[in-house]
């Protein structure tokens, strides 16, 4: 789905499919870590949920900043494109978020993936969203719009990432020196 949202966020020149595409590799990159560092130490998953949490509000600035580009360098994107690749990932993003809801309130490595899984599909219906407003106003304002948004829900799950996982180490820092 990568491939999918890049390619069609390029074509349609639309800044939320684009961030949807990236939301999708980090999920790649999010579940693979968090796939190698389940039954390791609660260190190791403190510090991939740090990489992940890190990551994310790198992700989200990325989005941001290019959203705020796009305010003054790119025309309007195109409605059916958006709309019918928001609606794909949709589909992709609700099987994800389903196997994964029992781990909502998991470790900070393991409430990471389901953090990313939920804002995928919360952003995929954003986008759809995006489609009809580019229609409806013939203006990118909508799309852009969106693209902020998620921007935004990228930086409130990181922070909520990295808030977990420092609390978690603090945690396993106590726990040492009082054993000590």
């Amino acid at each position: 789905m990568f491939a999918v949202d890049m390619t069609a966020g390029h074509l349609a020149k639309s800044q939320a499919l684009q961030a949807d595409a990236l939301d999708f590799a980090g999920d790649v990159m999010t579940y693979g870590i968090s796939l190698a560092v389940i039954g390791a130490s609660l260190r190791a998953r403190t510090s991939a949920a740090l990489f992940k949490g890190f990551s994310l509000l790198l992700m989200g600035l990325w989005v941001f900043g290019s959203t705020v580009y796009r305010v003054f360098y790119v025309g309007v994107s195109t409605a059916e494109t958006i709309g019918a690749v928001g609606f794909l990932a949709l589909l992709t993003n609700l099987a994800s978020a389903f196997l994964l809801v029992r781990y909502e309130d998991g470790d900070a490595n393991v409430r990471s993936v389901w953090l990313c899984s939920r804002n995928d599909a919360i952003g995929n219906v954003a986008v759809m969203f995006a489609a009809l407003g580019v229609w409806g106003t013939a203006t990118d304002w909508p799309d852009l719009i969106v693209a902020t948004i998620m921007a935004g829900l990228f930086l409130s799950s990181a922070f909520q990432i990295v808030r977990q996982a420092l609390a978690e180490r603090r945690d396993i820092f106590e726990h040492e020196h009082a054993e000590a």
